[in-house]
Formats: C-alpha cells, sequence, structure tokens
C-alpha cells in the first residue's frame, strides 16, 4: 500500500500458518464436562477452528485432544475460547469457536512438521488489507529516507 510517497507495512494477523484439515477431535469445557466438538475445520500448532455443538462464551477454559499427524500421536492440551463465529456471513459454515491452546515444544514442533503438506484454507471472503502502522512507524525512524510531507 502506498500513501503519498510512503510505503505502508500491512498488518500481520497470524503468527502461524492456519491449515485446512478435518481431524476427529474431542473439545469438553473443563467446568462442567460437556463435549463442545468433535472435529475441526482448521488447525495450527497454536489453536484449531471447530464446528460448535455447544453455547460457550469468550475465554471459557477448554480440554483439547485431537490425532493430526502421519505417527497417530495425540495432542492434549488446556484451551480457551478465543473466537466465537457466529456464522451469519455470506460462506459461514455455522456457529464456529476458535481455540487457542498452549502445546509444549517437542510437540508443537511434530505437530507444524505433520501440517506442514496440509494446505492453508481458502478464503471464504476478500478482505481489506489492514496497515500495520507501528511497523511503519519503525520503518519510518530507522531508515526511511523518503517522507510524505517531503514533496
Amino acid at each position: 500500500m502506498k500513501t503519498a510517497g510512503l510505503s505502508m507495512a500491512l498488518l500481520q494477523q497470524r503468527s502461524v500458518m492456519r491449515h485446512a484439515i478435518e481431524v476427529p477431535c474431542q473439545i469438553v469445557r473443563e467446568r462442567d464436562m460437556k463435549l463442545v466438538a468433535r472435529r475441526s475445520i482448521d488447525l495450527s500448532p497454536e489453536g484449531i477452528l471447530v464446528p460448535s455443538e455447544s453455547d460457550v462464551s469468550l475465554g471459557d477454559e477448554l480440554m483439547v485432544s485431537f490425532r493430526a499427524s502421519d505417527f497417530g500421536i495425540l495432542f492434549a492440551a488446556q484451551g480457551r475460547v478465543a473466537r466465537i463465529l457466529e456464522g451469519r456471513r455470506a460462506g459461514d459454515r455455522g456457529r464456529c469457536l476458535g481455540v487457542s491452546f498452549r502445546l509444549n515444544a517437542i510437540a508443537r514442533h511434530i505437530l507444524r512438521g505433520g501440517l506442514r503438506r496440509v494446505p492453508p484454507p481458502i478464503p471464504r471472503r476478500e478482505r481489506d488489507r489492514r496497515v500495520d502502522y507501528a511497523k511503519t512507524v519503525r520503518a519510518i525512524a530507522y531508515g526511511v529516507d523518503h517522507f510524505y510531507f517531503d514533496d
């Protein structure tokens, strides 16, 4: 994105790539042991998107388990509801939950390797590109020799 001679840095929203893979999983709410989901829509080493089978709230603590490698390794972690997608937009798959979890370094490495051959999900809708203003300011402060007000 260019603005009056200044190059704006675009915001990178995710720190890791998601992968379009349906895996059987078991996600259970900790407080009452109620089953929340049985399969994934997409997966990353830091989270999973699942169609919701129960009402949950943002921030609810969950137990997450799934098998997602060629070796049949069971991954288990504590997670929390990071996002609730209500399924109102065109192309949405109904009510879904974005669940973030933390795996230990070895499990994260194994999962990342197992997902390496799986493609990312296809975007359901076109999104406006967002500008990372903090990164743009750092670029200006540390090495951009032309400012927009120099014209």
